[in-house]
């Protein structure tokens, strides 16, 4: 996914900043395209533009398709954005059970940018359930994988944005008024 869809992060929700044209281009560009890669692509686009249903759809069929390639890592980073999805349906404790099955299997077997991923997705959950401590955390230990790992800030300069947002709100800051 291009960097052009993706603005940024919003520091109200730590929801992504979508160019909902970029978007909806791409989305038609993969409209017939059924490789894991594009249905991927797919789910988080879906997501980030807000058609839910049309994402858990497409997540399912990613994890379907990963399941097959007997590719673990595959199969993880497709487990990681279907959480992501059930995240944004509310369905917070099955999303925040699966995102820690995730970080810990990350972990285990040294998927650095899988760990940083589902340790900020996890964060999220906990963001959007108020446990702001908790996100704080997850946010916290994915920056310091990043830096320990030397992987480059670009990707995950949400994470940075994150950190402060949380450490404002838990040192009395206002709580999001959208969530």
């Amino acid at each position: 996914m291009t960097g052009s869809i993706i603005l940024g992060i919003d520091r109200e929700t730590l929801r992504e900043k979508v160019d909902l044209r970029a978007a909806g281009d791409r989305l038609d560009d993969l409209q017939n395209q059924r490789s894991l890669a594009a249905i991927t692509e797919k789910v988080t686009l879906l997501r980030v533009v807000g058609r839910i249903d049309d994402a858990w759809t497409m997540a399912n069929e990613a994890v379907r398709l990963a399941r097959f390639t007997g590719d673990r890592e595959t199969l993880l980073a497709a487990r990681i954005r279907r959480a992501q999805v059930q995240h944004y349906q509310e369905k917070f404790e099955v999303a925040l059970m699966e995102l820690s099955g995730c970080v810990n299997e990350a972990h285990a077997h040294d998927w650095i940018d899988l760990e940083v991923l589902a340790l900020q997705a996890r964060g999220r959950a906990y963001f959007d359930r108020r446990d702001y401590r908790r996100a704080l955390v997850d946010f916290e230990d994915a920056n310091g994988i990043r830096e320990r790992n030397n992987l480059p800030a670009e990707p995950y300069d949400a994470t940075t944005v994150a950190i402060a947002v949380t450490r404002e709100l838990l040192t009395g800051g206002s709580a999001p008024s959208r969530l």
